[in-house]
C-alpha cells in the first residue's frame, strides 16, 4: 500500500485498484471538530474532481473531491454517529470512502508524505 496526497487535503492510500480516501490531519485541523459527515452513495461513479462527500464543523462546511476517477465501493458509515473520529484520527479509522480506481495514471499527480509536508510549510509562509 502507498499513501498518496493532494493539494485539496486529501489523502488515498492505494491497495491493488482500490484507494480509500480521507482527509488529512491539517484539513481536520483547519475545520475544527467535525458535527456531520455526509458519505457518498456505495455505487456512485464518480470523475477525478467531482464532490464525493461533505464535512461540516462548528466553523464551516468543506467539500471533499474525488482524488480520482471510479466507483465508490465501501464508506466509513461509523462516522454518522461518531463525525469526530475523524478529527481524532484523520489519516486511519477517519477514513470517508473507498473507490476502485478506473484510472491508475490519475494518481501520479499526487505527492508522498515527504512532498506533502513540504507543501504545508509552504502554505504557511
Amino acid at each position: 500500500m502507498s499513501t498518496k496526497y493532494t493539494k485539496d487535503h486529501e489523502w488515498i492510500d492505494i491497495d491493488g485498484d482500490v484507494g480509500t480516501v480521507g482527509i488529512t490531519d491539517h484539513a481536520q485541523e483547519q475545520l475544527g471538530e467535525l458535527v456531520y459527515v455526509e458519505v457518498p452513495e456505495v455505487g456512485a461513479n464518480l470523475e477525478q474532481g467531482d464532490e464525493a462527500c461533505v464535512v461540516e464543523s462548528v466553523k464551516a462546511a468543506s467539500e471533499v473531491y474525488a482524488p480520482c476517477s471510479g466507483e465508490i465501493v465501501e464508506v466509513n458509515e461509523d462516522l454518522a454517529d461518531a463525525p469526530t473520529t475523524v478529527n481524532e484520527h484523520a489519516e486511519g479509522d477517519g477514513w470517508l470512502f473507498k473507490i476502485k480506481i478506473s484510472d491508475m495514471s490519475e494518481l501520479d499527480e499526487f505527492m508522498d508524505e515527504a512532498a506533502y509536508k513540504e507543501f504545508l510549510k509552504e502554505l504557511d509562509e
